[in-house]
């Protein structure tokens, strides 16, 4: 499914991640916490990236002419709502962080309420599945481009 170049970690990102949008997609809460257990044991800073680059292509697509920060509540309460209605562990904090990390507007000043990976995690999934929703096309593609901008962006050289 995934192509025959990838190292064996972007392989298993992309696998858990695809697993959890299937089991966000169907609201099978069990299938998802084993999916996020996965991604938990892997780096933590290439899944994040993954997921952030999956966002922010998303939002892109769906918002051409410019996002606004309606558009950015829109999510926020649509990832909560269908999040909260089968995964009660979802930490609304936890979305919201996702949202202002993928985007580069959080305050890194600012006190942070403690997430941990697994919730942050989670939020990310839940806002991937309510855009690729809203957008009607399969994660797939996306996830595919966020890992291969990550793996180009890694071997390429700095000047």
């Amino acid at each position: 499914m995934w192509p025959d170049h990838w190292p064996r970690t972007p392989r298993e990102i992309a696998t858990a991640t695809a697993d959890a949008l299937a089991a966000a997609r169907s609201e099978s809460a069990e299938p998802f916490d084993e999916a996020v257990a996965v991604l938990v044991d892997l780096p933590y800073e290439q899944v994040t990236a993954v997921h952030a680059g999956m966002v922010r292509e998303l939002l892109e697509e769906l918002h051409p002419d410019g996002l606004a920060g309606e558009d950015v509540q829109a999510v926020l309460e649509r990832s909560v709502r269908s999040g909260l209605r089968w995964l009660p562990s979802l930490e609304p904090e936890a979305v919201v962080a996702v949202l202002t990390g993928a985007l580069g507007v959080s305050d890194s000043d600012a006190e942070r309420p403690k997430i941990r990976p697994e919730q942050y995690l989670a939020a990310g999934l839940l806002v991937v599945a309510d855009l690729v929703a809203a957008r009607r096309v399969a994660p797939e593609a996306y996830l595919r481009r966020a890992v291969s901008e990550i793996e180009r962006a890694e071997t390429q050289e700095m000047p």
